[in-house]
């Protein structure tokens, strides 16, 4: 049994969001026919203007279902301050979802949502003990021949050539808590860079590991480094042995994407 993921990150409704380009991932999404349609994150620019929310609303409820998704810093208010700080997430739940930190059981892949956004910080995240015991108990939920993939806005590894970039905070007890929990793949976003890694590339020492799935943004013209005004998105094929992620990148000439990248891995048994 093969799953297929299509994962989208960080679609920044609101300046510089290119509706062309996010009509453009529909057809493809639709072409791909996933099992999942994957968004990790961010689905506005500044989540205090309403249009924002339309816009990308508009947009989801024409990609593919199911559809699994969890909020990114930017889908915090900025300028309500006490929603910031109190009710972060409280335009993501009337709009998006009001679970944020979903859990889907597929046949042979379960997708756990973990919540890294929160109103405490402009651009980091991190996991509260409650995001933490939350992600525990929904990876015991799974079924026990199902890989199990995580699903989060902030990246752990920030992809060489960036720089310093403020990813989810503690990332070496993450890739920890990850290994605790068997998840076989991460996926997330928040960087704006395609990226495939490891957390062993954090922690040597881990027995098993992790992958680790970062998509670009996929609708906005925010893409930093080697994907600079770029647009990406991923497709995963997940099997009981093995996972495929696939890279593509928007191509001007073309008005379509491109698959530039096909990275194969086997699980190791845990």
């Amino acid at each position: 049994m093969t799953i297929r993921l299509f994962h989208c990150s960080d679609v920044h409704a609101g300046p510089p969001f290119d509706a062309d380009v996010a009509e453009r991932v529909l057809v493809e999404a639709h072409a791909y026919a996933p099992d999942v349609f994957v968004v990790s994150g961010d689905f506005v620019q500044r989540a205090d203007i309403p249009a924002q929310w339309a816009t990308i609303t508009d947009w989801l409820r024409r990609a593919p279902t199911p559809r699994f998704t969890i909020p990114g810093n930017h889908d915090i208010p900025l300028f309500h301050i006490w929603q910031r700080l109190f009710n972060p997430n409280v335009f993501y739940r009337q709009h998006i979802n009001d679970d944020v930190a979903p859990v889907m059981h597929l046949d042979g892949v379960s997708l756990i949502g973990a919540n890294s956004a929160y109103g405490w910080t402009v651009d980091g995240g991190r996991l509260t003990n409650a995001a933490t015991a939350q992600l525990l108990a929904s990876a015991q939920s799974c079924p026990p021949a199902n890989r199990r993939v995580l699903v989060m806005h902030h990246h752990l590894l920030t992809p060489p050539g960036l720089g310093r970039r403020n990813g989810v905070r503690q990332p070496l007890m993450i890739a920890r808590l990850l290994e605790d929990a068997r998840i076989d793949a991460v996926l997330s976003g928040h960087v704006h860079l395609s990226y495939v890694g490891h957390t062993r590339d954090l922690v040597p020492a881990l027995r098993h590991g992790t992958i680790i799935c970062q998509s670009g943004t996929t609708t906005s013209r925010r893409g930093k480094g080697r994907e600079k005004h770029r647009f990406a998105y991923n497709t995963i094929e997940i099997t009981s042995d093995f996972i495929t992620i696939h890279r593509h990148v928007y191509d001007t000439n073309a008005h379509a994407f491109v698959e530039q990248v096909a990275h194969h891995e086997y699980f190791k048994p845990w």
